[in-house]
């Protein structure tokens, strides 16, 4: 027994000694945006040759790839990880369309341009993005299910620098949450906002120190590999964007410093990718071959140093996994103006959920919509039963107000300049007030105020203001002569109080009254005692309901989804301007839905119809069909192949065919048959298909930065007519 102990405790300080005498090997990355893919190549071949890797440290994206591998990602798994990731849509922030309230569905996606807005005065935001789906990403990877987020003790000591904002000095960080601290080194300014850890506001480490050899070399590693995919200074000429004028200026103290750092290397590798950009995130296949050739150069000093580690511990592996888990407990820290209930509510999770990581990020999405919080972590911390406490810790966003711009130009409303100012917190923790106005051809705009209560009933008011001139063929109208066209001035004051419930962001069900003030005259038929002929000019009374569904994947250019939108008005009174009203009725639907073949051609069917119960004296609630339109209000709708109000009638029945086929990522090219049956009642036989109008276009569209720019031309085989339209950015 005593010669059993004797050995292995010579075998054991044999081990210790090799240990002791074999040099330890650290591997620096510096950062360099998109560049920092080339890493993952020199890491494939540092495997290939059987190096162990003692200590790895980074900056930036060197960071993000150095700490999946300290963690326990081979280099293949990083390599995978990097072609399957959208890095344009991860940094943009961009959140699923279902994942935005029905708020958003319904009066957002309109502007380009978002300024917060604090204390009454207009400022810049501090980056593209707040950095959130980033977060979302590496929360998702680094699996933490033991509740252990201390990365000091991960299998591969690691560290990684990013700057403080207050004084530009480096900060090492070598403890915490793992996924922050990885976000924090990468903010590169302007791209993503900075990041609070501990007392410290953080940005990209590349400012103070983009290749920390020395940082490495105060650990005691004895061979210090560094790959550098650091480039070179930009001409002039190449100057071209906010993101290359401040890398630029990042760059003048980045590579002086990175002269002195790599002056300690033992083995130096700088990939030959000049010609690429921090933000080539597209060409990640072309930078990681560049990365791949330089590596290749390296193989036999990789071998040498792999030689000369005679012991080698077993490398922990990261096998990803979508496991649900049980959730038993959800904590949160952070809250102040919104309760648990409310955040429970957006995130949809109750204690008894089975959740995978991936079902969490999607979780966030729902939470990250309603653009209160700077940032949503979280951890599963196991119980002794096997379930899990689900741990969140928000940061709540201090930016309750902002501006949002927008152009638009159409044929109707002309050109119109759209500035929307949206505040929180008005009057109630939990409301929403936006106000729409639209400078231009044509003075509009929109107020609305929502009480969003979540799973209970909401309500709100709305308030529009609608003004719009146009020689159309609204001439339908029983007390003016039969001309062939009118010069028509036509506004509208609607206002509406109603309460509303919601169920899953998809279908909102609503009830409410209406006060609606209408004016349509005339400039064609003018006398001596007027300058224009008033066809109406009174206020309506009336209550409502509606039911709306929308699953829309986009809200323009639509691939996929269901939508639905129903209305009915009772007219209950009216201020009368031609002494003859008379309660009346009125029912608008809208059905449709989307499907897209082979990635690229999308079939979209839109079926709309319209039905008035009673006589209501006054044509101005006839439905008017014509022209393309996508913003129309009241009874006018869309008809390619006629002109606007061009047809009417007290009903009508329509339905719009498009097929659209989509050019590489933003260009698309379609064609639209439209068919529609207007008459005073077209359901009161099931001839439908008697007396149908048709039209038809063709047009090439642009999926622009300012909203959808296109170019149709459409006709009719019934009138042998034919127009060109066009339109210029989101519809408002």
């Amino acid at each position: 027994m005593k010669l059993k102990l004797n050995l292995l405790f010579l075998l054991f300080s044999i081990v210790i000694l090799a240990q002791d005498k074999q040099p330890k090997v650290g591997l620096v990355l510096s950062g360099g945006g998109a560049k920092g893919f080339a890493h993952i190549a020199i890491l494939k071949e540092i495997d290939k040759a059987g190096i162990q890797l003692d200590y790895i440290g980074g900056t930036s994206m060197g960071a993000i790839i150095g700490g999946f591998y300290a963690a326990g990602y081979s280099a293949n798994q990083i390599e995978e990880i990097v072609i399957n990731t959208d890095f344009l849509t991860l940094i943009r922030d961009k959140l699923p369309r279902s994942s935005e309230t029905f708020f958003e569905k319904e009066f957002g996606e309109k502007t380009v341009l978002t300024l917060p807005v604090e204390k009454g005065k207009v400022g810049l935001p501090k980056g593209i993005s707040k950095g959130q789906n980033v977060l979302n990403l590496l929360l998702e990877l680094f699996d933490a299910v033991d509740g252990n987020q201390d990365f000091s003790k991960l299998p591969v000591p690691f560290f990684c620098i990013a700057t403080d904002v207050e004084n530009g000095s480096p900060v090492i960080l070598e403890k915490g949450s793992l996924p922050l601290a990885l976000r924090a080194s990468g903010s590169f300014p302007s791209l993503l906002n900075p990041v609070e850890v501990g007392d410290k506001l953080l940005v990209d480490g590349g400012i103070s120190n983009n290749f920390p050899v020395s940082v490495m070399k105060a650990k005691g590693i004895d061979i210090v590999i560094g790959v550098d995919v650091e480039g070179e200074l930009f001409e002039k000429e190449k100057i071209n964007s906010v993101v290359a004028l401040l890398n630029q200026i990042m760059s003048y103290q980045m590579y002086s410093k990175s002269d002195e750092e790599i002056k300690q290397l033992d083995v130096y590798i700088h990939p030959e990718i000049y010609e690429y950009t921090v933000v080539d995130f597209d060409k990640k296949v072309e930078i990681l071959e560049k990365g791949t050739i330089e590596a290749k150069k390296f193989t036999k000093v990789f071998e040498e140093i792999a030689a000369k580690q005679l012991v080698k511990r077993k490398r922990k592996v990261i096998k990803y996994t979508n496991k649900k888990l049980l959730i038993s407990d959800i904590s949160i820290h952070g809250a102040k103006n919104y309760t648990r209930a409310y955040i429970l509510g957006k995130l949809n999770i109750r204690e008894g959920d089975s959740l995978s990581r991936k079902d969490i990020t999607k979780k966030i999405h729902l939470l990250s919509a309603t653009r209160n919080y700077n940032r949503i972590e979280y951890n599963f911390i196991k119980k002794t039963d096997g379930s899990y406490l689900l741990d969140f810790i928000v940061k709540e966003s201090n930016e309750n107000a902002n501006l949002n711009l927008g152009v638009h130009y159409d044929l109707l409303y002309k050109s119109g300049v759209l500035a929307t100012f949206n505040k929180k917190h008005l009057l109630k923790k939990n409301d929403l007030f936006s106000f729409d106005m639209i400078l231009g051809d044509n003075l509009r705009y929109n107020l609305n105020y929502f009480v969003d209560n979540g799973f209970y009933i909401s309500y709100g008011f709305k308030s529009r203001y609608n003004h719009f001139r146009s020689n159309s063929k609204f001439n339908q109208v029983s007390d003016l002569p039969n001309v062939s066209s009118i010069n028509l001035s036509y506004s509208d004051l609607t206002n509406q109080a109603f309460f509303q419930t919601t169920f899953n962001r998809k279908f909102a069900v609503g009830l409410g009254v209406e006060h609606k003030w209408l004016k349509a005259s005339t400039e064609t038929l003018a006398s001596d005692a007027n300058e224009a002929t008033i066809i109406d000019r009174s206020n309506y009374f009336s209550a409502f309901g509606y039911i709306k569904l929308d699953t829309y994947d986009k809200k323009y250019f639509v691939t996929k989804g269901f939508f639905a939108d129903l209305n009915f008005n009772w007219y209950l009174a009216s201020s009368d301007y031609n002494k003859n009203f008379e309660p009346f009725s009125q029912g608008k639907g809208t059905l449709g839905f989307a499907t897209t073949f082979a990635e690229r051609l999308t079939f979209q069917n839109t079926n709309e119809a319209g039905f008035t119960i009673g006589n209501p004296t006054s044509n101005i609630f006839d439905f008017y069909l014509g022209d393309y339109n996508q913003n129309y209000i009241n009874t006018f709708v869309s008809l390619y192949g006629y002109e606007f109000a061009e047809l009417s009638n007290n009903s009508f029945v329509k339905t719009q065919f498009d097929l659209r086929y989509r050019i590489g990522d933003k260009n698309y090219v379609s064609f639209i048959a439209n068919y529609a049956r207007i008459e005073d009642n077209v359901f009161k036989n099931v001839k439908l298909f008697d007396n149908v109008k048709s039209g038809y276009a063709i047009g090439y569209s642009y999926d622009s930065l300012i909203g959808p720019i296109e170019l149709k031309y459409s006709w009719t085989p019934d009138l042998n007519e034919a127009h060109w339209l066009f339109n210029l950015g989101f519809w408002f």
